[in-house]
């Protein structure tokens, strides 16, 4: 990343387009009548949305580049965080869905690790490191709840 204002956009983005997939996951599990994961997504897609106002916020004040889809610099086709589609699938089992969601916050911890590891601008270190923090512990909530499940408890169970 150049600027700051290059990765608050390419924050924006990921997290706009991680609240929509987690979101659309969660209402497929509703629909499925898969509660328990349905929960789970809708907490992912909340999440995403607080990180999008804290980004949106932060970047209020400055300048942004106006960027096309091919503008963004993602590690692969889509958003970092951008959950698989497939996951969309009703049938899907409750641990496929929790290694989706797994697999999504770890690329997007990859991601804002990588920012952190590369760039010299203090700024964006400060903003990069917050970042890491937060997707830590979604990486370390998902790792939970799959142990969870693994033991045979139910995801909404204390532990």
């Amino acid at each position: 990343m150049n600027s700051v204002e290059e990765f608050l956009a390419h924050t924006i983005q990921l997290e706009r387009e991680a609240a929509l997939r987690f979101g659309q996951l969660a209402d497929a599990m509703a629909t499925a009548g898969n509660k328990e994961v349905g929960r789970l997504f809708r907490r992912l897609a909340d999440y995403s949305l607080l990180h999008l106002g804290d980004a949106q916020a932060r970047a209020g004040f400055r300048d942004l580049p106006e960027m096309a889809g091919s503008d963004y610099r993602w590690p692969d086709i889509e958003s970092p965080e951008t959950a698989a589609i497939w996951a969309t699938d009703p049938l899907i089992g409750i641990e496929q869905a929790l290694q989706v969601a797994l697999e999504a916050e770890t690329a997007g911890l990859d991601f804002y690790a990588n920012i952190l590891a590369l760039t010299n601008d203090p700024e964006i270190k400060v903003l990069a490191r917050e970042f890491v923090e937060e997707e830590s512990a979604h990486v370390a909530e998902l790792q939970r709840w799959i142990a969870l499940h693994q033991s045979g408890k139910t995801l909404s169970s204390k532990g």
